[in-house]
């Protein structure tokens, strides 16, 4: 009776003349919000968008338009100061990288697997290198980098990489402790207490179980300081040396004399370059198994 009851009303909501369920109509206020949502976006991308349309002009000068070409991403190859300053910048990117992804790891991991009163004050100090200007910053890092460079005889400090990449490693530092905290922090220490249990040694607990447990954060780490040690224009124009002009310090010099279409090509390219970073960021965290949340949760260390 019941399975006779049931069929004859799957029947009637399959006939041609049975009433459909409602859509919902949208109200002036959700419109508003999407139409508002779009705006917002323009503003925020404009200049981006402008910039790559303006990396093809072919005219002189970027501000003057004369006409579609590559010309400008030509001239990159025959001018040896833009490619010095961009190599000094995928140099200092990728040191900085390489600090910042082995302090701010070693100290993600203090933070989630040895928590206490410590981390919060520990986690102070990150919000404070994470909201300090850049300018106070640079003005705090060049004394001290002269000090250790020519007072204590410490001559890795008197090379401009050096200064650049231990300036540009700061803020990168914190954020890859957030986001490998934000990552174990969700994570059961259960397996690196099996290991222990079964006697292995603390290193090898730390190398086989933590370690490949944060593995996908700390990749996605090195590539975030990647992209942010790219434009540190502040920082960088305080701390370089005479033969490591970096590329956002090169761009600045070159405003007073009018900017030209090759500074907006590059700029493209390392746009380019920074989302390519992103999506490998966002690809190794999928890999592991994250969710879109929890991708996000752990881009943004929270």
């Amino acid at each position: 009776m019941t399975q006779t009851v049931t069929e004859t009303m799957l029947r009637a909501q399959q006939a041609p003349g049975a009433p459909r369920e409602r859509k919902l109509k949208r109200t002036w206020s959700d419109i508003a919000f999407n139409v508002w949502g779009v705006l917002v976006m323009l503003f925020l991308f404009a200049p981006i968008i402008v910039i790559v349309i303006y990396s093809f002009n072919t005219g002189r000068l970027l501000v003057s338009w004369d006409g579609f070409g590559f010309d400008a991403f030509a001239t990159i190859l025959v001018k040896p100061a833009i490619q010095s300053a961009v190599v000094v910048s995928l140099q200092t990117a990728l040191f900085a990288a390489v600090i910042a992804t082995a302090l701010g790891t070693l100290a993600g991991i203090a933070m989630a697997r040895h928590p206490g009163k410590w981390t919060w004050w520990f986690l102070g100090l990150l919000l404070m290198v994470s909201v300090t200007p850049e300018i106070v910053d640079a003005v705090a890092l060049l004394p001290w980098f002269v000090w250790l460079g020519q007072d204590m005889g410490i001559g890795m400090f008197n090379n401009g990489l050096v200064r650049l990449s231990v300036g540009s490693s700061l803020f990168a530092t914190a954020v890859v402790s957030y986001i490998v905290r934000a990552r174990l922090i969700g994570q059961d220490a259960n397996l690196e207490e099996a290991s222990s249990d079964l006697y292995a040694k603390p290193f090898t607990t730390f190398r086989k179980v933590t370690l490949a447990l944060a593995m996908p954060a700390v990749l996605a780490g090195f590539l975030l300081a990647f992209t942010l040690s790219l434009d540190n224009t502040i920082v960088a124009a305080f701390v370089q040396v005479s033969g490591s002009t970096p590329w956002p310090v090169y761009v600045l010099s070159a405003v007073r004399s009018g900017l030209r279409p090759e500074i907006a090509a590059v700029s493209t390219i390392m746009l380019l370059l920074t989302l390519v970073a992103l999506a490998l960021v966002a690809l190794v965290l999928k890999r592991a198994g994250d969710s879109a949340t929890e991708i996000a949760r752990t881009m943004t260390g929270g």
